[in-house]
């Protein structure tokens, strides 16, 4: 019975007055990510490297060949004075392929539109230079009643450690929402003054040749605005769900895309 208020309330978000960024949001993202980055600087260096080596039910999902994800701290959602932080991390195992095999695939970013549709519509490299790109891509998200097209641009910088272990930091530069996506009047709303459906979205990208194949693991950190008040019994869950749901279909589509072109 509470799925007819879960709809109504996603309609009032979808419907509600833009949210705005504002400066201390961007600080409390900033400290977060500042934090997170503390945490992982071992790892980038080399130092349990793999999340799910560390993680038995993690280890348990990829040996038979699931997708793994979960949240990277507490349930997965932080609030913050005026937005949430969600952080979740999720891993795969691509069997009887090599690291070269899935770095041409994930550094092809121009054919994204091609490998991770339908949730991106659009991509296009703006820039590159040795491990680094910049790039923009326009992506889909619905749930239930809720769709949002977003257009973003992010920096993307590998680093490999050895000849079997890389990893990628990929930080978003821009994202604009997208109005009356598909109609005459389409246009981009200002930065940080749209509904808030997501305003930041960092990943922090982790690969190990190992075993007969490649480990590809992500934790996503994406930033959005609070939950309207009255709403968070229902809403929140909802938000929540969403960046796992995306993180699972990116590594899945990942996937799918390196063994394809491996045939």
């Amino acid at each position: 019975m509470r799925r007819p208020f879960a709809l109504i309330a996603l309609v009032s978000i979808a419907s509600a007055q833009a949210a705005t960024l504002t400066p201390e949001i961007i600080q409390q993202f900033d400290s977060y990510i500042h934090e997170l980055e503390a945490r992982l600087s071992p790892r980038f260096q080399g130092e349990h490297f793999l999340w799910s080596d560390q993680s038995t039910a993690a280890r348990n999902e990829l040996a038979a060949g699931q997708v793994a994800v979960e949240p990277a701290k507490g349930k997965g959602m932080t609030e913050i004075k005026g937005g949430m932080i969600q952080d979740w991390q999720g891993a795969i195992f691509i069997k009887g392929v090599n690291l070269d095999q899935v770095m041409r695939i994930v550094q092809d970013y121009g054919n994204d539109a091609k490998y991770y549709s339908p949730d991106v519509t659009m991509s296009k490299v703006i820039s590159h230079d040795g491990d680094h790109w910049s790039i923009v891509m326009r992506t889909l998200t619905s749930k239930l009643l809720l769709t949002d097209v977003l257009e973003t641009q992010d920096d993307i910088t590998f680093k490999h450690l050895d000849a079997k272990t890389a990893y990628s930091t990929s930080k978003s530069t821009r994202i604009q929402e997208l109005a009356n996506p598909d109609k005459r009047n389409e246009h981009l709303l200002p930065e940080g003054h749209d509904r808030g459906l997501l305003w930041r979205l960092y990943e922090y990208w982790f690969y190990k040749e190992r075993d007969g194949g490649v480990y590809v693991e992500c934790e996503s950190v994406t930033l959005t605005r609070d939950v309207p008040l009255g709403m968070a019994a229902v809403v929140a869950p909802i938000f929540r769900d969403v960046p796992g749901e995306s993180l699972r279909s990116g590594l899945e589509h990942t996937r799918q895309a390196v063994l394809s072109a491996a045939d």
